[in-house]
C-alpha cells in the first residue's frame, strides 16, 4: 500500500534544530514526502526559503501570521519583496488571515488594519499566481470568503479549519480546501467537519510544533502523527484506508502543483 502523505502545514522554524534535522532525516522512512513550510513574519520567511535550498522536500510559503501585532512597513516591505524575489520556488502565500484568537484576548483590538493586511497578501497571491493558506476559524471564515470572492481567487487553503455547518458550506461550495490536524483522533468538532468534508478537498497537517493531546501527549509533534490522521478519517467515511491515502494526497499535490 502507497502510504505517502504530505504535511499540509508546519511551522518547520519553529522547531529547535535538532528536532528538525530529527524530522527530516526521518521523513522517508516515515513516509512523509513533502513538507509545506508556512511562515509568521519575515525572519521566518527567510530561514523557510533556507531550509528549501537545503533540502527539496521543504516547500516555503511566505507570509505573516495574524494572531501577532502588526508588521511595521519596512518589514511588511521587506515581505513582499522576498515574494517578489522568489516566487518562482515557493509553494503559497502563507500563513496570513485574521486574528480570531488574538481578538478574544483584546476585545478592543481594532480588525480593518488586519483586513487590509490580508487584502495585500490576496493582491499579492493573485499577482503571483500562487495558492494562498489561511488562518481564518468561526465567523472569521465567512469575511474571508468575502474577500476571496471579490479577488476571484478560487486556490484557497483554510488550515485547521473550524466553523459552522453554513460556513463549512459556503468553503466547499466555493471548491476550497481544508486539512486538519492529529487532533482529529480525539475532538468530535474536528470529527464533524471531517465528515462533510469531501476527500477531494480534504489535507492532512501536522501545524507542528503545536502539541496535541490523546496518543500524543508530551510528545513532539511529528509528521508521522499523519498517518493516525489518515486511519480516523478512514473510519469516520467507513471508506478502506488505501482509498484515503490515495485521495487525500492527490488533493494535496494537486493543490499545490507539487
Amino acid at each position: 500500500m502507497n502510504r505517502n502523505v504530505i504535511d499540509a502545514h508546519i511551522h518547520l522554524d519553529m522547531y529547535e534544530d535538532y528536532e528538525r534535522v530529527q524530522i527530516l532525516d526521518e521523513l522517508e522512512a516515515t513516509s512523509v514526502e513533502s513538507l509545506i513550510a508556512v511562515s509568521n513574519n519575515l525572519a521566518s520567511s527567510l530561514r523557510q526559503l533556507e531550509f528549501a535550498r537545503m533540502d527539496s522536500r521543504v516547500k516555503p510559503a511566505i507570509g505573516y501570521h495574524p494572531e501577532q501585532s502588526l508588521p511595521s512597513e519596512r518589514e511588511l516591505e521587506g515581505i513582499m519583496q522576498l515574494i517578489n524575489a522568489n516566487h518562482d520556488c515557493l509553494i503559497a502565500i502563507g500563513e496570513v488571515g485574521l486574528p480570531y484568537y488574538l481578538r478574544q484576548e483584546e476585545p478592543e483590538i481594532d480588525v480593518a488594519p488586519y483586513v487590509n493586511l490580508l487584502e495585500r497578501f490576496m493582491h499579492k497571491a493573485v499577482d503571483c499566481d500562487l495558492p494562498i493558506v489561511l488562518h481564518a476559524i468561526y465567523e472569521d471564515a465567512e469575511l474571508v470568503c468575502d474577500m476571496l470572492e471579490s479577488y476571484h481567487i478560487t486556490q484557497a487553503h483554510f488550515h485547521w479549519f473550524k466553523g459552522d455547518d453554513a460556513v463549512l458550506d459556503r468553503v466547499l461550495r466555493n471548491g476550497y480546501v481544508l486539512s486538519v490536524t492529529p487532533d482529529v483522533t480525539y475532538e468530535q468538532e474536528i470529527q464533524h467537519i471531517v465528515k462533510q468534508t469531501p476527500l477531494s478537498q480534504l489535507m492532512v497537517e501536522t501545524d507542528g510544533p503545536w502539541p496535541f493531546k490523546g496518543r500524543f501527549a508530551e510528545k513532539m509533534t511529528h509528521p508521522s502523527m499523519m498517518h493516525h490522521s489518515i486511519e480516523t478519517i478512514a473510519d469516520i467515511k467507513g471508506i478502506r484506508v488505501e482509498e484515503v491515502y490515495r485521495q487525500i494526497y492527490g488533493t494535496t499535490r494537486k493543490f499545490y502543483r507539487i
